[in-house]
């Protein structure tokens, strides 16, 4: 069945998908952290890059040479029920295949260690072609504020309750590329390649700014195109 929005190459776009039935898909640390590493090492042309991935452990992962990669993959965040990513595609082909990729290698290590059997994630990844400079520079600030959800789910709607609380919060948060344009150095950062798009948080000050404007106007966020019927859907 053809995918209904092609990968075209050198597009944008934000590609999301969720456990089946809503199910939580990262336990705990372990599985984040499975997940990160398979972002980096499954993004490889080279394909013994992850297809030899032990079911409980990726060793040594961020020393890894990789070659052409697949995607460009410019932020992304991990939740417990579901994930987001900015990419920018090369190709068709190669997209999809680092899709395939990271959803089939996640979901049998899942099924492994947690001794189950069956579909993990709600079929075929969402994808949403972005368009327009406005609306790829605010993916950036959509996918990196969705983990806001967790600790005030209704925080667009009424407001932050705690917005001190909640940039302690996101400084804390491992499982995202927030720490990666905060200024951060850490090997999580190999994931991203930042030079594949548009210099809009060249310089953490820029990012940070643009944080703390959609944290003290939350219910802006759902006026960007898609974004209200998107997030309907996870």
């Amino acid at each position: 069945m053809a995918r209904l929005i092609p990968f075209t190459p050198g597009e944008y776009f934000h590609i999301y998908n969720r456990g089946t039935n809503k199910m939580e898909i990262f336990l705990d640390f372990s599985d984040y952290d499975r997940f990160q590493k398979l972002l980096y090492t499954a993004n490889s042309k080279e394909t013994s890059k992850y297809s030899g991935i032990k079911s409980q452990d990726i060793l040594p992962v961020w020393s890894v040479e990789r070659g052409e990669t697949l995607v460009d993959i410019g932020a992304y965040t991990t939740m417990p029920n579901h994930f987001h990513l900015l990419i920018r595609s090369k190709n068709e082909k190669d997209t999809a295949l680092f899709l395939q990729r990271i959803l089939g290698s996640y979901s049998k290590y899942f099924n492994v260690k947690n001794n189950r059997t069956g579909t993990l994630f709600q079929g075929r990844s969402k994808a949403k072609h972005i368009v327009g400079d406005k609306y790829l520079k605010y993916n950036y600030t959509y996918i990196h504020l969705n983990i806001v959800k967790l600790i005030q789910n209704n925080w667009k709607e009424v407001g932050l309750k705690d917005i001190e609380r909640t940039k302690e919060y996101l400084k804390n948060y491992k499982y995202s590329s927030f720490l990666d344009y905060s200024g951060a150095n850490r090997q999580e950062g190999k994931i991203l390649n930042k030079e594949a798009f548009p210099k809009y948080f060249e310089a953490s000050e820029s990012f940070e700014k643009e944080i703390k404007e959609f944290l003290n106007y939350g219910n802006e966020i759902n006026s960007i195109p898609g974004m209200e019927r998107m997030e309907n859907n996870i």
